[in-house]
């Protein structure tokens, strides 16, 4: 019986490249809903997520990320299919945010149209911007 030949050390520093690309994406939203002193969901705490929270969850999936990738770069430090790598692991997550609140918004609150006015603008409920 013959085994399987070895996994080549590119396709895991492409995987840490992608895996590096997701969190790093991740942490985006996380680090803006900390900066603006919004609630975002997390593992952390769940749905009603603090903004010092979300700090927290964000800085660490982007220092994650970026060892990530730090890992991925390999000894000659430059990019080549390792950043497409990284880049589909960003566009993948966003891909996956974007579908995921469009059909079951767990992030976002809803908007109506409040009268002010003249004009007609748009708020959130209670007030919230």
């Amino acid at each position: 019986m013959s085994r399987p030949a070895p996994v080549p050390p590119t396709r895991g520093r492409h995987l840490a490249a992608f895996v590096g690309g997701l969190l790093v994406a991740n942490s985006a939203p996380h680090l803006a809903s900390a900066a603006t002193g919004r609630e975002h969901l997390t593992p952390l705490a769940g749905r009603g997520s603090s903004p010092l929270v979300n700090l927290v969850w964000g800085a660490a999936n982007l220092a994650g990320g970026l060892a990530l990738v730090r890992a991925a770069a390999g000894p000659d430090r430059r990019w080549d299919r390792r950043l497409v790598a990284f880049e589909l692991g960003a566009v993948t997550f966003a891909a996956w945010m974007a579908a995921s609140e469009g059909l079951a918004p767990l992030n976002s609150v809803p908007v109506t149209s409040v009268p002010h006015g003249d004009q007609t603008t748009t708020a959130a409920p209670g007030g919230a911007r």
